[in-house]
Formats: structure tokens, sequence, C-alpha cells
């Protein structure tokens, strides 16, 4: 008896293929969502290992200039040419504020609060939108992987009353009729698997990271604050 229910179950294909088309239409739309939610999180897991790589990279020279003292006026004919450069664009957003503490000699005590308060908020918005623009996309990585294994465990349970039907029906709990429809409920929990911890391992990987370069956008802003309230009382010692 035990030989001839192995030669029924090794009789039953288990490759991944067969399993997907033994399933119902309900666990066939289970196994291709989750299939489809894998691709879409591996499209943006690639899409941000370049774009939130690339800015961290791209800010470290520009970042070691600025604190290597020096001037900013060169610092400024340097980046102006750069756009990809997140931090050079933080820079921008406040240049005119420097042009105008490098041309105008003499500033009032208010026009000199009033400047550094301008550069400081608009290099703060800047930095916001660009926080913005790399972290987009992280929210839908958050979703699949925290979705993935509940869709997948749906397609394990609704495989799992298959195959209580099929006992029901055929009223044999013979391992031949049970098996397959198990490893197709199985299957359906694996890609739920296979899709949920790409997602959450790199949504932690760039979100660690991204934390990491706000940090950095926010000390070169007061950095820059610092050094524009210098020159501003420079001008105003020369006059």
């Amino acid at each position: 008896m035990e030989t001839e229910t192995l030669q029924a179950i090794t009789s039953h294909n288990f490759s991944l293929y067969e399993l997907f088309l033994r399933a119902d239409i309900i666990v066939k739309s289970v196994m291709g969502l989750l299939v489809l939610l894998s691709v879409w999180s591996w499209a943006i897991i690639i899409d941000k290992f370049f774009s939130v790589g690339g800015a961290v990279s791209r800010a470290k020279q520009f970042e070691e200039a600025f604190w290597s003292g020096q001037p900013i006026e060169d610092l400024d004919d340097h980046i102006m040419t750069d756009s990809k450069e997140a931090m050079a664009r933080v820079f921008t957003s406040a240049k005119r504020e420097w042009q105008d503490a490098r041309r105008i000699s003499q500033f009032s005590d208010s026009q000199s609060e009033a400047l550094i308060n301008r550069a400081e908020r608009l290099m703060t918005a800047a930095t916001d939108r660009e926080m913005s623009r790399l972290e987009k996309g992280l929210g839908v990585l958050a979703t699949i992987g925290s979705v993935s294994p509940f869709v997948g465990l749906f397609g394990t349970v609704w495989g799992i009353m298959n195959s209580f039907r099929e006992i029901a029906g055929t009223g044999s709990t013979n391992l031949a009729v049970v098996a397959p429809g198990i490893a197709e409920a199985l299957f359906a929990t694996a890609l739920g698997l296979v899709a949920a911890v790409p997602a959450v391992t790199f949504y932690n990987k760039f979100s660690s990271q991204l934390a990491g370069f706000g940090d950095r956008l926010d000390t070169f802003t007061q950095e820059f604050v610092v050094r524009l309230s210098r020159r501003l009382y420079e001008r105003r010692g020369e006059g």
C-alpha cells in the first residue's frame, strides 16, 4: 500500500510551472499578483540603488571641498555646472543671498538677519524637495513588504481548502490526493516571502541611507548659514 502511495505521488509533476497550472483561478491570481509585486519591488530597488547611492557618492566630493575651507566663491563657480548634485542644488537655492552678501558692503542688523533667515529657509525647502525626490517609491516597498506575506497566506489557505474538498470528493485521505493541493498552497506562501523579504530588506537599507543623507544636508545648511553670517559680520566690520 505504501509503495502504491509513493508511486502515485511521484507520478505528479511538482515543478513550479506544473504547480501553477494545476492551481485553480484564485490561487493562480494570487501567484500572478505576487510575481507582479516582486517584479515591481525589484524595479524600485534597482532605481533606488542608483539614485540614492549616486546622490550619496556625488555629495561626498562637494562636502569634502566645502569642509576643507575652500572659498565659497570657488565652490559657486564649480558646482553650478553639476545639476545632478543634490547638495549643489541645496547650495544653489541660497546663492542669491550669498551673492548679495558679497556685493553689498553695508547691511543693517535687521537686513543681515533677514538675509540669513531667507537663506536658511530656502536651503531647508530645497533639502525637503531633494529628500522627497529620493524617498519616492519607498512607500511602495514598505507596502509590498507588509502585504505580500498575507497575500501568500491567503493563497495557502485557499489551496488547503481545495485539498480538503478533494478529500471530501474522493472520500480518501491518501497522501496522493492531498499532496498536490498542499504543494500548490505552500508555493503561494513561498512566492509571498520571495516578494516580501527583498522589499523589507532594501526598504530598511535605503531608509537608513536617506536618514544619514538628510542629516548631512541639514549639517551643510547650518554650516553655510554660519559662514554667511560670518561674511556679513566681516562686511559690517569693514564698513
